[in-house]
């Protein structure tokens, strides 16, 4: 049975707390935390370039499915190794913002220092990758290019929107994770909503970051297309994530008051009457 959903919003509204209090007092482990998550998300990245790459280039129309078959690690890694997911907070600060366990103050800290982290970890872990010329001449390569390319000649409002559903599903995943306590169970609900994601071709914010970041470094790609795909793709993780299921289930997992029953005063008339015993005259003795 899934855990209650009262009880997974109180778990998150005490990971919200303790996030809050990491990057308050621990700024700098935070940020490691952060860069992990991005580099984390970045492994997934270059696995699904390396095994979609050969699929793509033959024109299978199994490619999309076996890149989004292969994308599940990152969640993966990122959940059960421990890291900070900018688009993972977005739902779990918005949850601990509305039962009023952190303040909005907390919610931007923590926001901000984990998507800075996210996207250090992003650029660091794409160097480490051309470093070692991972994807040099192959199909992986290309697929780099082409992906980029058709993310960078999408229109604004279609970045927008496929980031909205691209984080429904990525909280989604989160959501279904931590109202199950089998470990397998997590497995699969993360490695499910990470394939539909990616086999729709719908935007992460944090993936991209990756993936532009590796095609600058491969020249076939600049920093100005990374900063136009974030510019859209970080509102609508907002947007998909927090509204549509942060705040969904934080309203739908509220406490419910009901009002008091009113106090029914029956009228004198109403009432019962009682049958007057007649004094008995006494017995002469």
């Amino acid at each position: 049975m899934p855990v209650p959903i009262p009880e997974a919003l109180a778990a998150h509204g005490d990971a919200a707390v303790t996030k809050t209090a990491q990057v308050r007092t621990q700024p700098l482990r935070y940020l490691l935390l952060s860069a992990l998550a991005g580099a984390f998300v970045g492994i997934a990245v270059v696995l699904l370039l390396s095994v979609g790459g050969p699929f793509a280039a033959a024109a299978s129309p199994f490619a999309k499915l076996i890149m989004g078959a292969v994308f599940g690690v990152a969640l993966t890694l990122v959940v059960f190794a421990g890291a900070e997911l900018f688009t993972g907070n977005v739902m779990v600060m918005l949850q601990g913002l509305m039962a009023r366990r952190v303040s909005g103050r907390d919610l931007a800290l923590v926001w901000v220092g984990s998507l800075v982290g996210n996207i250090v970890g992003s650029i660091g872990f794409a160097a480490l990758v051309h470093g070692g010329g991972t994807l040099d001449g192959g199909p992986g390569a290309a697929l780099v290019a082409s992906l980029t390319a058709a993310k960078d000649a999408a229109s604004g409002p279609q970045l927008l929107w496929r980031s909205v559903l691209c984080n429904l599903l990525v909280c989604l995943g989160l959501w279904m994770a931590a109202r199950t306590k089998s470990d397998v169970a997590k497995l699969v609900v993360l490695w499910w909503a990470l394939l539909a994601f990616i086999a729709s071709g719908f935007e992460h914010s944090i993936a991209n970051a990756t993936l532009f970041s590796i095609g600058v470094f491969e020249g076939s790609a600049d920093w100005s297309m990374l900063v136009r795909n974030l510019a859209w793709t970080v509102p609508g993780n907002v947007l998909g994530g927090g509204l549509l299921v942060g705040l969904a289930y934080g309203w739908v997992g509220r406490p419910v008051t009901t009002p008091p029953t009113p106090n029914v005063v029956a009228s004198p008339a109403a009432a019962p009457t009682t049958p007057a015993v007649a004094e008995r005259e006494p017995v002469p003795a």
